[in-house]
């Protein structure tokens, strides 16, 4: 929905609201008009039913509203001597049009003085839990989410297993676009396995200012821009159509910003024609050739866990020289190279056109790619039938109101023959540091601003599936933070300490409040 459309639906609520509750407004000593005046309805609302004023911000949070509104309809029949059972059921089942029966068939009297207090032990438990997932809803949506690693793209800088705090302000929180999901889930409901969401309506795209914007070798996570899985790991083949906010969560590292100029010559990537510099923390790897003396006795699958190899060995040729290995750090081939009986160690360079290649061009490969310039929102990028492969799908599905396409020659959009665009939004190119095997924008392209979901910023729990006992918890990663100079640094121990602390104090106040008593 456009945000014209949203305003008309939005005005609609209002009259909607007026119409089923200004008896109500008269019987709580309020004029009937206000029912119906935008926010403020919500305002005067507050103050019938006794709750703060501040509630009426919770009813214009996407989401939070979900639950907020139900709670306003109950707490108005309840200020209106409503407060059976069934008034209750009643009130939420029917989405809150029974407001409208009472307000134009039922003679009730205002109750200005209710008891604010739950009557009942359940009531005042589903109070708490409903205050709970509010806040956490808030804090989940526009502060800090937490976030799983679940494939090795990212190795060894981020693990498989590692549990990430995600900040949502860093780069400005992102207001949902789904407006009706469940609160603190992604795509799917747990348990039940079932969609979490109604693809319909959709919110415009807004973002709330941040404190910086994303640099070059930020790792970011972003929602998968070509994603149309029915779930994450379904090897059924099912696919869907989903909004930005309910595609599949990606993390990477961000190599190219607007304005960029990218190249991947046989597999070194270049940034505006420098070589990138990684930070120090940064442990990228590849594939790389091993070729030794076959007379040599060497036990690779030992070497290969000494020098912490992703993938270990993919296969072994004809000859029984030569080693693939798929996933490999710089200094973990210069270990290799030092030890008897092995001839070279070498980085593996593909050649071959790859057909999943990003824009399809035949002489592109995961290793050999562009140049490409990414764009930059309010930039003008020339277009022609050459390079119309690499921006096609920007402007078509990322860019709304566009139907560019090549006819002959030249370029077209919505019927009319163009040979420029000037991009709406800002745009970047995300890899993963395991790049033999990692599906990154090599394969899908850019990730437009509006897919960009926050910054990880430390690493609470790091979980080694493959380890037993205690040893499947990765002690020296707990409370690590994610980027920074130098290389990471556990702070557990000082949680430990703090926590110390805490109950120290805790049982020292309360001793000494007990001797007060």
């Amino acid at each position: 929905m456009s945000l014209y459309q949203w305003f008309v639906f939005f005005l609609i609520v209002q009259v909607v609201h007026g119409l089923g509750t200004w008896k109500l407004y008269q019987k709580a000593g309020r004029k009937s008009w206000e029912a119906f005046i935008p926010v403020y309805n919500s305002i005067v609302l507050m103050k019938i039913i006794n709750r703060p004023t501040w509630w009426t911000l919770l009813l214009f949070i996407p989401i939070v509203n979900l639950i907020m509104f139900p709670v306003v309809w109950v707490e108005t029949l309840r200020s209106f001597g409503k407060n059976s059972t069934a008034d209750t059921w009643l009130g939420f089942l029917t989405l809150g049009f029974y407001i409208y029966y009472i307000n134009y068939t039922q003679d009730v009297t205002y109750i200005s003085d209710r008891s604010l207090q739950a009557k009942t032990k359940t009531g005042d438990t589903i109070s708490s839990i409903l205050f709970a997932v509010v806040v956490a809803t808030i804090v989940h949506t526009y502060f800090i989410q937490p976030f799983t690693i679940p494939t090795s793209s990212l190795e060894k800088t981020l693990l498989i297993g590692d549990f990430l705090f995600v900040s949502k302000y860093n780069y400005g929180a992102r207001t949902p676009m789904t407006a009706v999901a469940a609160p603190m889930v992604h795509d799917t409901i747990p348990v039940i396995k079932t969609k979490s969401y109604l693809s319909w309506p959709q919110l415009p795209y807004f973002r709330f200012p941040g404190y910086e914007k994303i640099e070059r070798n930020d790792i970011v996570v972003f929602n998968w821009p070509a994603d149309t899985v029915y779930k994450f790991f379904d090897t059924s083949g099912r696919s869907v159509v989903k909004p930005i906010d309910k595609k599949s969560n990606y993390v990477k590292r961000c190599i190219g910003v607007p304005g960029d100029v990218i190249q991947i010559k046989n597999a070194e990537l270049f940034v505006n024609n420098k070589v990138l510099q990684l930070p120090e923390r940064a442990k990228p790897q590849h594939a790389y050739f091993l070729t030794y003396d076959a007379n040599t006795s060497i036990d690779f699958e030992y070497l290969l866990k000494q020098v912490n190899s992703t993938e270990g060995a993919g296969f072994i040729n004809e000859s029984k020289d030569t080693i693939y290995i798929k996933g490999l750090t710089e200094e973990g081939a210069n270990t290799l190279r030092s030890i008897s009986g092995i001839k070279s160690v070498t980085k593996a360079v593909f050649k071959k056109a790859e057909p999943n290649i990003f824009s399809g061009n035949p002489t592109w490969n995961s290793d050999n790619i562009g140049p490409i310039s990414i764009p930059k929102a309010g930039e003008t990028v020339t277009l022609t039938k050459d390079n119309f492969s690499i921006y096609k799908r920007l402007i078509n599905v990322y860019e709304k109101g566009n139907d560019a396409k090549v006819v002959g020659n030249d370029v077209y959009n919505n019927g009319k023959k163009i040979n420029s665009y000037t991009f709406q939004q800002n745009y970047y190119w995300m890899m993963g540091d395991n790049r033999s095997n990692s599906e990154d924008s090599r394969y899908w392209g850019f990730v437009p601003e509006d897919h960009v979901v926050g910054k990880p910023i430390f690493i609470w729990m790091s979980w080694d599936s493959n380890a037993s006992g205690l040893n499947k918890i990765r002690w020296d990663r707990l409370f690590t933070t994610v980027s920074g100079e130098g290389q990471p640094q556990s702070y557990f121990k000082y949680f430990l300490g703090l926590l110390a602390l805490y109950f120290v104090g805790e049982h020292f106040w309360k001793k000494r409040k007990a001797k007060q008593e």
